[in-house]
């Protein structure tokens, strides 16, 4: 914030109080959305919370900049994750281990699932820099298993992301089909 003189002013830190209740609404959030995806009204995830609905319009003004707060973090934990992957496994593996990572969590996080897919809220529109960077971590991933021979030459990293949504979308909503064969059908499809 400024002053007259245009003299920009601190922000102040929040109190321990309203650091514990921003937390608090975060998570609670979190839960939600996964669980139930972004239908759920901020009051509602204020009751769950244990909080007042302006609590949580005082850290979130929109269900977007909640949305956005969890969304960030996850993106980011993922990014770290693959980068990880990348560093402390052969390429294969690393690929394998986050495609399954991210299939398996998409099916149970379907606020993740519903980013990933560019429902409710597109990354590549309202978190630019994040999409990037799960998009450049997803990227390194393929491009070493690629050149290690585990993965196939011709698949792109919107390839990988839309068979990834499709078996998130495919373990959350079942039918007679067993997740786990049809991941494994899945992985020899990219494999060379």
């Amino acid at each position: 914030m400024s002053d007259r003189s245009g003299t920009v002013e601190p922000v102040k830190p929040l109190r321990a109080d309203a650091r514990r209740n921003r937390a608090k609404v975060l998570q609670v959030a979190y839960e939600v959305f996964a669980a139930e995806g972004l239908g759920v009204p901020i009051d509602e995830i204020a009751r769950r919370a244990g909080v007042g609905a302006g609590t949580v319009y005082r850290h979130f003004p929109t269900k977007e900049a909640l949305y956005r707060a969890i969304v960030v973090d996850r993106v980011e934990h993922l990014v770290a994750t693959a980068r990880e992957l990348a560093a402390t496994q052969a390429p294969g593996e690393a690929f394998y281990a986050f495609f399954d990572l991210m299939t398996t969590e998409g099916a149970t996080d379907k606020g993740l699932a519903d980013a990933l897919a560019g429902e409710g809220i597109d990354l590549g529109d309202v978190m630019p820099e994040h999409e990037r960077a799960f998009k450049d971590a997803l990227g390194q991933l393929l491009r070493l298993a690629q050149a290690a021979g585990t993965v196939r030459p011709d698949v792109t990293v919107a390839d990988v992301k839309t068979l990834m949504v499709g078996c998130q979308a495919m373990q959350r909503y079942g039918g007679d089909a067993a997740p786990e064969r049809v991941l494994g059908v899945v992985r020899e499809g990219l494999r060379p």
